[in-house]
């Protein structure tokens, strides 16, 4: 009788020892549960810059990467996924690095308008400057930005008529046409210029006749860096350009 006084005794604590265990495996239940519930969080692939982005800087594509991120449901897609698809494009604002970066804040080159133009390709001590053209003036429209282009000056003075090449070399970086149509001849040419040369260019197209010719790619594809030009390093070294002075320059052209 001892005995199952004994067992008696002890089968509340038994109930409560299994009790105790199965709250305890219930715990471990839930907490696996909302492991999985947060494991399956969906998400997706962003381009994120790697480094601190400026305006009107076209995008490197050293400068971005990818990285997971769960998916916003509430928001529209406005994310890249592919780096290909941000590369060269320009930012609109400023872009800190580890930003996720978003459609609304880039755009492609030529789209951009205004102060929110990607910077020209100028070297430093170099300036840009517009010049006129035409089918016959360049080369049938063939010349494209990044060619290189000779420039012919043509003067008749005194019953003498000269030509003479002025300046090789030239960058183009940009050619205008009339229209946004892809067909629409070409009208201006953009170059690359010292502010000096800038000055002689515009004394010719005032005074006489200019004529481009194309240079082969072979010619200029192996020296394509224009370090600063020594006789006239900035725009300030620019003096101005008379008649006498383009005498001197060029005596065969007089």
């Amino acid at each position: 009788m001892s005995i199952f006084r004994g067992l008696t005794s002890r089968r509340p604590f038994t109930l409560l020892g299994i009790v105790l265990a199965l709250v305890v495996i219930g715990a471990f239940v839930l907490v696996a549960l909302n492991a999985s519930t947060g494991s399956s969080v969906p998400m997706q692939s962003v381009v994120v810059a790697t480094q601190d982005l400026q305006p009107r800087l076209p995008i490197a594509a050293d400068a971005l990467e990818i990285k997971r991120v769960p998916v916003l449901a509430n928001y529209p897609p406005v994310f890249f996924d592919r780096v290909s698809n941000v590369q060269g494009m320009v930012p609109l604002v400023t872009i800190l690095s580890g930003q996720a970066i978003t459609s609304n804040e880039v755009v492609k080159p030529s789209q951009a308008l205004g102060s929110q133009s990607e910077y020209l390709p100028i070297p430093s001590g170099y300036v840009a400057l517009t010049i006129p053209t035409s089918e016959q003036q360049g080369v049938a429209d063939y010349i494209q930005p990044g060619d290189y282009i000779s420039v012919i000056a043509t003067v008749s003075t005194n019953a003498k008529v000269a030509s003479k090449t002025i300046f090789t070399n030239l960058h183009v970086i940009k050619v205008g046409t009339s229209s946004a149509s892809t067909n629409s001849a070409a009208t201006s040419l953009t170059v690359v210029v010292t502010q000096c040369q800038a000055e002689i260019i515009t004394w010719f197209l005032t005074y006489a006749a200019l004529k481009y010719s194309l240079e082969s790619f072979h010619d200029y594809l192996q020296s394509t860096n224009q370090s600063k030009d020594p006789a006239c390093p900035s725009v300030d070294a620019a003096q101005g350009v008379t008649l006498q002075a383009v005498q001197k320059a060029y005596p065969t052209l007089f």
